[in-house]
């Protein structure tokens, strides 16, 4: 059933999307080094790897300089239009066609390079790749700031791997484990949401279970106060 609405939400959505495709495009083209699209291999379902879409937003051979895979805040890499398109998340909206094509859903836990998939604990790695990563997801809408969290103190690899990538680890573990066509659903308008508003806490409020996260995140992942013991 997901994989229906999958199918017909990505084909919708690359419809009316075109003319906001065409004008990027052309934007892209004229701008920063002239790269159009970003394909990236990201570990999928099974294991499998998989070519990930988005729309360049950084330096050429950004995966090989600075930080590497992971973003921060004011990344130097990150080029003027890139920073627009990023802020704004269209840079993800190529992704529509890996969830046409089969590749993802629209709501699963994030496709990532293997580099970060494995700062994943070994178990965590083998429950997630039991479903199509997702365009947006559990760890994608609690982790919307990612960028931000990594900056200051706590910028660098070494938060991600130990304190980042084992929360956010938790987090598509548990969706693998609940996951059904009403949060399917659920999902995808807390999506909308949380870039309309994003210092909202509705998803806490909504997915009540949710592993609490470790005191360092609660303030960024914009925790409820009332769970902060």
């Amino acid at each position: 059933m997901q994989r229906l609405f999958d199918i017909l939400f990505s084909f919708l959505a690359l419809l009316a999307l075109a003319p906001i495709f065409f004008l990027v495009i052309i934007i892209l083209r004229f701008t920063g080094e002239g790269e159009i699209f970003f394909i990236q291999k990201r570990v999928g379902k099974g294991g499998k790897y998989f070519g990930l879409f988005k729309f360049a937003t950084m330096l050429k051979n950004s995966p090989n300089i600075g930080t590497g895979t992971i973003t921060i805040k004011g990344d130097p890499r990150v080029l003027p239009f890139g920073s627009i398109l990023r802020k704004t998340k269209i840079n993800e909206l190529p992704q529509l066609l890996n969830i046409f094509l089969g590749h993802m859903s629209v709501i699963g836990p994030r496709p990532l390079t293997s580099e970060t998939f494995n700062a994943y604990d070994l178990i965590i790695q083998k429950t997630i790749q039991q479903v199509r990563p997702g365009l947006s997801g559990i760890g994608s809408i609690i982790f919307r700031d990612e960028e931000n969290i990594l900056s200051g103190g706590k910028k660098g690899v070494d938060f991600y791997s130990n304190i980042i990538a084992p929360y956010k680890g938790l987090l598509e573990e548990w969706y693998v484990e609940h996951h059904n066509i009403y949060i399917y659903f659920i999902a995808i308008i807390l999506t909308i949401l949380i870039v309309i508003f994003p210092k909202t806490q509705l998803p806490w409020l909504i997915f009540k279970n949710l592993p609490i996260p470790p005191d360092i995140l609660k303030n960024d992942l914009n925790y409820p106060s009332y769970g902060n013991k």
